[in-house]
């Protein structure tokens, strides 16, 4: 679960892929999962701090993060 080195990410949310010229805003929990995945942690550790930070239960968050993994990959920000 590697973002690609060249994906830029501001601080409210806005993602740019300098390869493709795509760029995408996410919201400040898509944001926080992509400076995680970023820090270099990994789908585990993902889950438990959202755990903590939000008042959800385990499945919802790993269906989230999946779902949100996904979206990363079909949009080419992801190393495959």
């Amino acid at each position: 679960m590697i973002i690609k080195e060249n994906i830029a990410l501001s601080e409210n949310g806005f993602v740019f892929n300098p390869s493709t010229g795509d760029s995408f805003t996410l919201n400040n929990t898509g944001k926080e999962v992509l400076m995680m995945i970023k820090d270099g942690k990994n789908l585990s550790q993902i889950a438990d701090l959202m755990l903590v930070r939000y008042d959800a239960d385990r499945v919802t968050i790993e269906r989230y993060l999946e779902d949100f993994l996904n979206d990363l990959s079909l949009n080419n920000l992801m190393e495959e």
